[in-house]
């Protein structure tokens, strides 16, 4: 059996040559899966002849949602090589991390970033760069005119790496999961059949593509079944519900603080989205009044499970009981194998044990990082999520914590350590720690504590400091600064009894 993704347009090409496969909307512009297709083959003779771009090489994606991405995707494909979306919200330091990381042949952007290689440290990373919107011999659009289509397709493996998606550690350093052409695969046919897409299925792709939410959840899964997405270049919630209507499209997963901007924006009310056939809520725990504030205007509201690391798909809760089992992640999708456990131990229903998973979705481990490999999987062999879940009497699956401090703000993943880090760069600060909260608009929020050597900086200093250093999302919302920050009896920082505090607080 083929898992070539490349082979993906190939097949369809036939067969739905003149459909509407992608739908650009930052320039107004479409593309059938025929045009894709030879695109595509043009895209991987770009990279081989231009850039010298091999089988196992990185090509690096920094900048908003386009289709050039999508083009590049398959390219990468084609030819064995690496695609890595770049978090185009990082500080020039964080972006000059991942490149130095990953050491990709080239770097790719368009005229919303394409400043930041000259604010990164040429001792970190120096390498070509092609631009999407330079009009010039060596943009992008004047080397897809003047290329060949490239007519073979490599001959790689299921566990042929495709893809690397960063994610911040506990070691608050970004680890590059490492998706091969057989996880990706996968996960798409787990999302078709979990999610029961259809070919004449629809989506709009608004969350970003340095997230595998952008490219896991709905894009790749509707491209792979023959679909249609229109692709935005960021999120906008009365856009987005606008744009749904518009396309009349059918499909649309989103985090339950998007979902909350469009009932927010009063554009629900005024839209035609009577070829919806349902939402899907993930990333976080979806609230039952936002549930029931959708289920008003005749929406069908679907709830899941994912991570990074073994595809963004990995539970379904149907519809007929988003209500009824509230803050349930439902039943495992059909090609994969989980089991909730204390190390090895399997628990029984009803007990709390850490989510582990086995199969074809799963990553092949974290790029360059063999450490953090053998860390993630237990002796036996399945992926430990750092997860904390429990099943109910009737076997429905439901997250009750996490053995990582990690947050979710807005649906995405917050690392304190990586935040603790930076804070621990001033001078004064000798004790760091960083705790998640509750917060109404983006599920949680970071609350920063820190402990002082003499007279130092107060907390908008601090915060300062944060926002010179790291994205938006990361940047804790408080700073409280205490005389010793509290230790357990180990002597560690009592990280429970600063988020109780937090909590007081708030």
């Amino acid at each position: 059996m083929s898992i070539n993704c490349a082979n993906w347009l190939e097949r369809w090409e036939p067969l739905l040559g003149g459909k509407v496969a992608l739908i650009d909307l930052g320039c107004d512009r479409s593309f059938s899966y025929a045009e894709l297709a030879r695109l595509s083959r043009r895209a991987a003779l770009v990279l081989r002849r231009d850039f010298g771009v091999r089988p196992g090489d990185r090509v690096a994606l920094l900048g908003l949602n386009r289709w050039e991405h999508v083009l590049l995707f398959f390219g990468a494909a084609r030819l064995g090589a690496v695609l890595v979306p770049i978090n185009w919200r990082l500080a020039a330091d964080e972006v000059a991390y991942v490149l130095s990381d990953c050491a990709p042949r080239l770097l790719c952007v368009g005229a919303d970033t394409r400043e930041v290689p000259g604010r990164i440290d040429a001792r970190k990373w120096q390498g070509p760069i092609l631009d999407f919107d330079d009009d010039g011999d060596g943009g992008f659009a004047h080397r897809l005119a003047n290329a060949a289509e490239e007519p073979g397709v490599m001959d790689v493996e299921e566990e042929t790496p495709l893809m690397l998606l960063y994610t911040s550690g506990t070691t608050g350093r970004p680890k590059g999961a490492i998706l091969t052409h057989g996880t990706i695969t996968w996960n798409s046919i787990n999302t078709g059949i979990g999610w029961d897409l259809r070919q004449d299925d629809s989506t709009l792709t608004h969350t970003p593509f340095f997230h595998t939410g952008g490219w896991n959840v709905l894009t790749l899964p509707l491209l792979h079944r023959g679909g249609r997405v229109v692709l935005s270049r960021k999120f906008d919630a009365a856009e987005t519900v606008r744009a749904v209507a518009r396309h009349r499209l059918t499909v649309l997963f989103a985090v339950p603080t998007m979902f909350q901007m469009m009932l927010d924006s009063g554009e629900l009310a005024r839209a035609d989205l009577g070829a919806v056939r349902f939402f899907i809520s993930g990333g976080q725990a979806c609230p039952v009044p936002l549930i029931e504030a959708f289920q008003k205007f005749g929406i069908v509201f679907k709830q899941g499970y994912g991570l990074t690391e073994v595809g963004p798909n990995c539970f379904v809760l149907h519809e007929r009981d988003a209500v009824r089992k509230a803050g349930s992640v439902g039943f495992p999708v059909l090609h994969l194998d989980t089991r909730l456990a204390v190390g090895e131990r399997v628990v029984a229903r009803g007990e709390v044990g850490e989510l582990q998973l086995r199969g074809s979705t799963v990553c092949a481990g974290y790029f360059n990082n063999p450490e953090a490999t053998r860390a993630a999987f237990t002796p036996d062999g399945w992926f430990a999520t750092g997860d904390l879940f429990r099943q109910d009497e009737e076997g429905y699956h439901f997250v009750v914590g996490r053995l990582k401090e990690m947050y979710k703000s807005g649906g995405e993943n917050v690392y304190p350590a990586e935040i603790e880090r930076v804070l621990h760069e001033i001078p004064e600060v000798v004790e760091a720690a960083v705790v998640g909260v509750p917060d109404a608009k983006w599920g949680e929020v970071g609350h920063a504590f820190v402990a002082l050597r003499g007279p130092g900086p107060d907390a908008a200093a601090i915060l300062e400091h944060c926002r010179k250093k790291l994205a938006r999302f990361k940047i804790p919302r408080q700073v409280t600064v205490l005389p010793e920050l509290p230790k357990g009896s180990s002597g560690k920082i009592h990280k429970a009894a600063l988020r109780e505090q937090a909590l007081r607080g708030a």
